[in-house]
């Protein structure tokens, strides 16, 4: 673990109205993050709205984006003989097939030079699921600009293809042109680097499927456009350990002079007290109680190849062990990375996280505490 020099949350829902009367917001997380010419900060948050009234005698109903250019939310019904059974997020029907209880759409938020202050948040979604892209929802966007323009990568919830990664460019971070589908399903934690190589753009991310030999982890691709993306191949930070397990890429790299600096995240499953009679009871029965927790550590790579590693830390850096960042839906302990801006100061990283599935954090960090920690690779 590393040293935090100032952290808080920054956001929560009680921050929002919700978009619509038939939704309330459970979770204000995983923003995007990138410092204006003017010096302030812009996030684009994740918000989750839920259904409050999701069923009634005959259907279950879940949240769908119908809007060609505008936001239109409407409720696609579904008899209960079709459904195996129902979560609270979720809706599992017969085929093992899902449809989701909740939609998540983007809001722009303004922060001070600092980082820490709040000046505005947009009353209205400001990017959101459009029905040809992203209709079940768009989530957990990463920022970088490379020149003069801003690429988000988001994830994009549909139909047709279930979980993909997308791409939007802008020129102010603003007004966004979407230029759709950029990794299949199933493909999550897409960050492009900041700079191209060799004239090419490169970006980590995270295939998974229903087969694997393996844990899903990170892969490297290629692209000469941002659009089509190839000559990828698998990229494994660790064998063993906390982070040879599913991880995926954090905010996009930053360039020291050390080399390309990466926060990533690593899941792992831990075991968890439960002191409720139902708890008590499983543990006489020999039922253990699990919960995933999400870390994040960090990884230097070469500053003219990114695909090789120079250093990583052996032990997360930062771990979920704040009350907010205990989940409540599902049993996760949470501390997910997906925004870094450089500290005026230039010596330290502003870590903006997503806490247990509900609030956004901001950590302010020593950048050489973090290099500090990194074990050279042999």
């Amino acid at each position: 673990m590393i040293p935090t020099k100032k952290e808080m949350v920054l956001i929560k829902p009680s921050n929002f109205k919700t978009s619509s009367k038939e939704l309330e917001i459970i979770g204000t997380i995983n923003p995007g993050a990138i410092r204006l010419p003017n010096n302030d900060i812009v996030l684009y948050i994740r918000v989750i709205e839920k259904l409050i009234k999701d069923q009634d005698e005959n259907y279950y109903y879940s949240p769908r984006m119908e809007g060609e250019e505008t936001y239109k939310l409407i409720l696609d019904k579904f008899d209960k003989k079709l459904v195996k059974y129902k979560n609270p997020l979720d809706i599992v029907f017969k085929d093992d097939t899902k449809r989701l209880t909740f939609i998540s759409h983007f809001r722009r938020i303004i922060l001070d030079k600092d980082g820490f202050k709040i000046k505005s948040i947009d009353k209205k979604p400001s990017f959101y699921g459009l029905s040809w892209d992203g209709e079940l929802g768009v989530e957990d966007p990463r920022i970088v600009k490379i020149n003069n323009l801003y690429i988000m990568t988001y994830v994009a919830l549909s139909r047709e293809a279930n979980i993909s990664t997308c791409i939007a460019i802008s020129n102010d971070c603003k007004k966004w042109y979407r230029r759709g589908i950029i990794f299949e399903e199933q493909n999550k934690d897409v960050v492009i680097f900041p700079e191209l190589f060799n004239k090419n753009y490169m970006a980590f991310n995270r295939p998974e499927g229903s087969f694997e030999f393996t844990q899903p982890h990170l892969w490297n691709s290629y692209s000469k456009n941002l659009e089509d993306w190839g000559r990828s191949k698998p990229f494994i930070l660790s064998e063993k350990g906390w982070d040879s397990g599913r991880v995926g890429a954090g905010p996009p790299p930053i360039k020291t002079k050390e080399g390309w600096l990466l926060i990533y995240h690593g899941v792992k499953e831990r075991s968890a007290i439960d002191n409720s009679i139902i708890g008590r009871i499983k543990r006489l029965l020999g039922i253990k109680n699990k919960r995933l927790v999400y870390n994040a550590g960090a990884v230097l790579l070469d500053l003219q190849n990114p695909s090789k590693i120079l250093a990583k830390t052996k032990n997360p850096i930062i771990s979920p062990n704040k009350k907010y960042e205990r989940g409540t839906f599902e049993k996760k302990d949470v501390f997910f990375p997906t925004g870094l801006v450089l500290d005026q100061n230039e010596k330290d990283i502003l870590l903006y996280s997503g806490g247990g599935d509900i609030v956004t954090t901001v950590r302010k960090i020593n950048i050489n505490q973090i290099l500090n920690n990194l074990e050279i690779i042999t």
